[in-house]
């Protein structure tokens, strides 16, 4: 019995089945990664999002850049230029969910590329094998990426750094010794080093207190503190990282502005984990089907050799 008796359908027909069934395959497949790797994105984003939301309204929860009062002459401004941070804050989200995608992608394709070759594929026949070889793609494609940004984030941050690090007393940094030489009002002084010490690696907390019980006192007493143009924002955010609340009136009135931002900071969360569930689900049906469908073909395959 030749093969035009033993199938009806001629073979022609079979074949272009066939095409039409891998085409759908490697699509629901190209979907399934897309779909899981917004959900992993978005997974991602909900342990990162309250910062951006914060700096959104202009507040953050622990010291991150300094703040300069305007009143400070030009000269100092140009002397400790640093980058801006909320630039910067997205910038650095856009690197993390970059690494995410290409490393979570790549590593897939990496994989499918080793698998047509013969020397890997006999090796990569168990699924073990075949995560252990994604996790190395990942962790290589993650540490390449992580290199540029660390590249080229060095040169814009080591100036500043250099400016404000000390090892083991803020009077060794170069801010401490620069305003030392200046008439600028003692308030002023206590606002930049408090800012400095809770910027420490790890934030020097005993001297941050210090600069900043000084703050509170200045604030009570000293009746130009007005005008000396400290942020509010700051103000609350120095004294939320070293009491864990607003002490005084001016860091007081900005509790209304960290409400509405935990208000949709909440609202984001909320939606970012409903993305996270969907996608990831959604994926996770499509690769089934996906493998459904390539079974099938085997199946098919098997059947007309």
């Amino acid at each position: 019995m030749n093969q035009q008796d033993q199938y009806p359908v001629k073979i022609e027909q079979i074949e272009q089945g066939l095409l039409v069934l891998q085409r759908r395959q490697r699509n629901l497949a190209v979907l399934a990664l897309v779909i899981s790797t917004i959900g992993i994105s978005s997974l991602v984003s909900v342990f990162f999002q309250q910062n951006l939301v914060f700096h959104l309204f202009g507040i953050s929860q622990q010291v991150q850049q300094l703040h300069i009062p305007f009143m400070i002459d030009e000269q100092f401004r140009e002397y400790i230029h640093q980058p801006n941070y909320l630039a910067n804050a997205f910038s650095w989200f856009g690197w993390l969910l970059l690494k995410v995608i290409v490393s979570f992608v790549g590593a897939f394709f990496v994989v499918g590329l080793l698998k047509k070759i013969k020397f890997f594929k006999i090796r990569l026949q168990s699924f073990l094998l075949k995560f252990v070889a994604w996790i190395v793609v990942f962790i290589v494609f993650w540490s390449g990426l992580s290199y540029i940004q660390h590249d080229l984030n060095e040169d814009e941050y080591s100036e500043f750094k250099a400016f404000v690090h000390y090892d083991k007393s803020i009077q060794q940094s170069e801010i401490y010794q620069y305003l030392q030489k200046t008439d600028i009002a003692e308030p002023v002084q206590d606002y930049l080093l408090a800012q400095t010490a809770l910027m420490h690696k790890p934030a020097d907390l005993v001297v941050g207190k210090a600069y900043t019980d000084k703050l509170i006192k200045a604030e009570n007493t000293d009746s130009h503190f007005s005008q000396y143009g400290f942020k509010p924002e700051q103000l609350w955010t120095i004294q939320h990282q070293v009491f864990n609340q607003a002490v005084s009136p001016i860091a007081k009135s900005v509790e209304l502005k960290v409400v509405r931002a935990n208000f949709w900071s909440n609202i984001v969360e909320k939606a970012l984990w409903g993305i996270t569930v969907i996608t990831l689900l959604l994926g996770f049906i499509i690769y089934l089907l996906s493998q459904r469908i390539g079974k099938r073909l085997q199946r098919i395959g098997g059947s007309l050799k």
